[in-house]
């Protein structure tokens, strides 16, 4: 119904750097991208790392309160996200909307630092970082994907997804050396995470290029379907779909690592360097998960990611422990992640015009968002109610049930219906 790949192939073969994408390298705002991924997500990441230890064992949180907030965490910006793709494809302000969403997530790092206890503000700080999330992840993957050849975008995300990780596996190091080197001040933590979140902001600034400065020259094209519109597209509404579902079924990382904490029993101090066992994993696969993906299609990767967290579910539920427990959980958890994050992008993009890019990945990440905050929630109230045996089993079905659901609603094909397949180009070149 709306071709996009064509319409961003156009505009990518006239762009400096798309010879060398070509040629298997990665654009340079790509880079510039990750780079400023690295960074910030060292700062999200020290935060996120000391969380759950901060609420549920120096606040007292119980774990229906703590899901609420983790919840809050991931789906209290459903409204922002379609906002802020809005405003980043209208002029094409990608990089300016992105930076306001970087800007308002580093300056939450100290409305937690400014809420000691309080509930309400703690909630408020993520709240805050998480529209700042909102706001800044449609702009940031439509800059990448507008400044990527079509057929490597799964390799583009995948690049960018893996600068990213590096971040993640340095946030939770530096959160566990500073508690370790402060006697467990929480806001040392907040402090110097604010700090590399405003550098940034500052690299965002310096070395992103904007949408206008790769896009090629002349006219702007007029306005496509507006966001909503975006719906009627099928193949799109059908990855939203699924995606929604697979997100409704997904519990949240933090309760994994609680649960694995529980089961093993090991010092809290330790708590942090959790993530760096999926992260490290999801850093090694990302850009090989993204590289398959554009050779095989996008939508076994994605839903194979999925499969792997089934089995991570399956795997605490089982009589495992010490380290075989340990290392199978984080390593499933970083094999979805690597199979899924950047991949889900890369699958939808050819579905979505050039000139709504934005504002068609806003959706698609809103709808994940929602799903989560329902799942986060009912999970956390599970937990509170039945206990964590009863929650899991029902986590494991529920996933089941999602992906068998999933691989009925993704579309077998990832080109659009207008796009003309490369055999019936007629043939009026001469060798020269």
């Amino acid at each position: 119904m709306y071709l996009a790949t064509t319409d961003a192939a156009a505009k990518v073969s006239e762009m400096p750097d798309a010879s060398e994408a070509r040629r298997g390298r990665v654009a340079g705002p790509v880079l510039a991208l990750g780079a400023v991924s690295l960074v910030t997500d060292i700062s999200s990441e020290m935060v996120t790392a000391v969380l759950p230890l901060y609420f549920v064992l120096q606040l007292g949180l119980s774990p229906l309160q703590f899901g609420f907030l983790d919840g809050l965490y991931n789906g209290v910006t459903a409204l922002v996200r379609l906002a802020g793709g809005y405003a980043a494809d209208r002029g094409g302000r990608h990089k300016l909307v992105a930076g306001g969403g970087y800007a308002l997530s580093a300056l939450s790092r100290l409305g937690l630092l400014l809420a000691g206890g309080a509930t309400a503000g703690i909630g408020a700080a993520l709240a805050a970082d998480r529209v700042g999330k909102g706001v800044r992840t449609a702009p940031r993957d439509a800059l990448i994907s507008l400044s990527s050849p079509p057929d490597t975008l799964g390799r583009a995300f995948g690049v960018h997804r893996a600068m990213d990780t590096t971040g993640a596996l340095l946030g939770p190091l530096a959160a566990f050396a500073l508690l370790w080197a402060t006697a467990d001040a929480y806001d040392a933590v907040f402090v110097v995470s604010f700090c590399f979140g405003l550098l940034g902001v500052l690299m965002l600034v310096a070395f992103v290029p904007g949408h206008r400065e790769f896009s090629a020259p002349g006219p702007r094209k007029q306005a496509g379907p507006g966001a909503l519109d975006l719906l009627r597209v099928p193949a799109f509404r059908r990855v939203l779909y699924a995606a929604s579902l697979l997100g409704a079924a997904t519990i949240g990382d933090a309760f994994l690592y609680l649960l694995l904490q529980r089961r093993l029993d090991f010092a809290v101090s330790w708590f942090p360097l959790l993530p760096l066992g999926a992260a490290a994993v999801y850093l090694l696969l990302a850009v090989p998960a993204g590289r398959l993906a554009d050779r095989v299609g996008r939508r076994v990767p994605f839903l194979a990611g999925h499969l792997a967290l089934l089995g991570g579910y399956a795997l605490l539920l089982a009589p495992t422990d010490g380290r075989p427990l340990l290392v199978g959980v984080l390593l499933l958890l970083g094999v979805f992640y690597a199979a899924t994050d950047g991949v889900l992008m890369a699958l939808a993009t050819p579905f979505v015009p050039s000139e709504r890019r934005a504002a068609g990945m806003a959706v698609l990440q809103t709808g994940q968002a929602l799903a989560r905050l329902v799942a986060a929630a009912g999970f956390g109230a599970a937990w509170t109610l039945w206990g964590v045996g009863t929650a899991l089993t029902c986590s494991v079905v529920a996933l089941a049930v999602a992906l068998a659901g999933a691989a009925v609603l993704l579309p077998r094909t990832e080109r659009p219906r207008t796009e003309s397949p490369r055999t019936e180009r007629p043939r009026t070149e001469r060798p020269s």
